[in-house]
């Protein structure tokens, strides 16, 4: 997506990192180019709106929810993985978080 204008800040790299934005995972000086492109980009400034009334509702909802720690150590990892720019095998960690529970219970719970 972009708004078709020029910007200091490309609307495509402020929406491949909005949830770094969002999250405080960014060093402050990328966030006052990002609060910049935002006063400058209204379809940027809607996503970014949007994107956060999302997080918000989500929170509210699910924030309550405990999180299995094997899950959460299997997710973490994950991440250190894209982080690392290593290959990610491709399998979901849902289905290995729950013992005793079989894959086909877990697409059911899940759907």
């Amino acid at each position: 997506m972009s708004c078709g204008e020029p910007h200091e800040t490309d609307c495509s790299e402020v929406l491949d990192h909005l949830y770094e934005f969002l999250d405080h995972e960014m060093p402050d000086s990328d966030c006052t180019k990002f609060e910049t492109h935002f006063e400058e980009c209204s379809p940027c400034l809607e996503k970014y709106g949007l994107e956060q009334a999302v997080k918000k509702l989500v929170k509210r909802c699910c924030g309550q929810d405990d999180v299995p720690i094997d899950l959460r150590a299997k997710v973490m990892g994950r991440i250190d993985l894209i982080r690392s720019g290593q290959a990610v095998p491709d399998q979901d960690v849902t289905h290995d978080a729950a013992p005793g529970v079989s894959p086909s219970q877990a697409t059911a719970s899940e759907a």
